[in-house]
């Protein structure tokens, strides 16, 4: 059986195009992953296919030229730029003589460095195992070494359905763990909703979109912000005063990124679940990014995937200053606040967004709190004015 090899500290990269519009833009996305995750870049490998090669995704030539590329660069590790099958990963390896991780597993690899908390440990190594359940070969034999062997494998069972029923075990107990941390949230929830004249905001966004940033401003909170992919993890939640016109809970929530793994959001649902209790959504935009049109359709996306896509909106045009933009309100055909342009960094247009929460918050009063089973009021999040 192949063993499968440790990988190093740089990466040849490999990213191929099969014709999407935006090419160039994931090439860029992935160097960004890629540093984010602590590795150097040895080399980008391009190529372009009409469709995957079913057993090496890449095809023979282009596995030849990565194979080259190792050589020449001493790496030790192929990072593809998209979702490999267990197979196709197998094949890579013996082919390549290296580790090989795909896209997912990438992302998977930044979320377990960024974890601080009990829950996101516990939501990173359920989103793991899933991913891991379908690429089990001797991956899990360390526990059975941990506990001694003897006893844990049933009559005639091999050492692969071991392994899986080791890890069901761990998964369902992961499972239990975050339904204790859900209905906890869901208490301070409660609490929260009780006390009068509280609006509960959720900022969400594309990651590296200046979330965290923009909280800090807001709250003078010290949410770890920094200029790289998935820098915040955990849910972090304060208050925040608006002068004569009362308090809104803030909370800065895990950035969302084009291909996010769906064993990830299935994990982190009790994390955003902040969002889909949310009476407000301040959908926060890298104005500089040339492509934030397509980053704020993936985070609607997922947004719909866990319900939370009726909610009321202020979309925060951020990082006006990379623009030379000026700071600014725009309002929809009701006169509400629809979208602000800020600059999170240098505090430009911050009493805009303000003005939108006290709004906000104005609103909720005349039209009644939210129900206390979650989300805003029915007749808050439509068109109608």
């Amino acid at each position: 059986m192949f063993d499968r090899p440790e990988g190093g500290d740089k990466a040849v990269l490999v990213s191929l195009d099969f014709g999407q519009p935006d090419y160039d833009e994931d090439v860029e996305e992935l160097c960004r992953l890629v540093e984010s995750a602590g590795l150097g870049i040895a080399e980008i490998v391009k190529g372009r296919r009409a469709r995957p090669d079913a057993a090496l995704f890449a095809g023979s030539g282009k596995v030849d030229e990565v194979a080259l590329a190792l050589r020449e660069s001493g790496a030790e590790l192929v990072i593809f730029n998209h979702e490999l099958s267990p197979a196709q990963e197998r094949n890579l390896e013996k082919a390549l003589h290296c580790r090989v991780i795909d896209r997912t597993t990438l992302i998977l690899d930044i979320f377990a460095q960024r974890a601080r908390s009990h829950e996101g440990k516990l939501q990173v190594e359920l989103a793991q195992l899933a991913h891991l359940s379908t690429r089990l070969v001797r991956g899990w034999t360390h526990l059975e070494r941990q506990k001694g062997g003897i006893g844990l494998r049933g009559p005639g069972e091999t050492q692969l359905e071991t392994d899986r029923r080791l890890l069901g075990k761990r998964v369902k107990l992961l499972k239990e763990k975050l339904s204790a941390v859900q209905r906890q949230r869901s208490v301070q929830r409660r609490a929260r909703q009780r006390s009068q004249d509280v609006l509960s905001v959720s900022v969400v966004g594309y990651t590296n979109a200046g979330k965290s940033t923009l909280f800090n401003a807001l709250t003078h909170a010290q949410a770890y912000a920094a200029d790289q992919l998935f820098a915040t993890l955990d849910t972090t939640s304060r208050r925040l005063v608006l002068p004569g016109s009362g308090t809104v809970v803030l909370s800065d929530t895990v950035g969302f990124i084009k291909h996010l793994p769906h064993d990830l959001v299935a994990s982190f649902r009790a994390t955003l679940e902040e969002a889909v209790q949310a009476d407000l959504l301040l959908h926060v935009v890298d104005a500089s990014s040339s492509i934030y049109h397509q980053q704020v359709e993936e985070v609607n996306k997922v947004l719909a995937e866990i319900g939370a896509d009726t909610l009321p909106q202020v979309m925060v045009m951020n990082k006006i200053d990379l623009k030379g933009l000026t700071s600014g309100v725009e309002r929809d055909e009701c006169g509400r606040i629809a979208a602000v342009r800020v600059s999170a960094r240098t505090g430009d247009g911050l009493d805009y967004v303000r003005q939108a929460l006290a709004e906000a918050l104005e609103s909720a009063r005349q039209l009644g709190r939210p129900q206390e089973n979650g989300g805003a009021a029915e007749h808050t999040a439509g068109p109608h004015c």
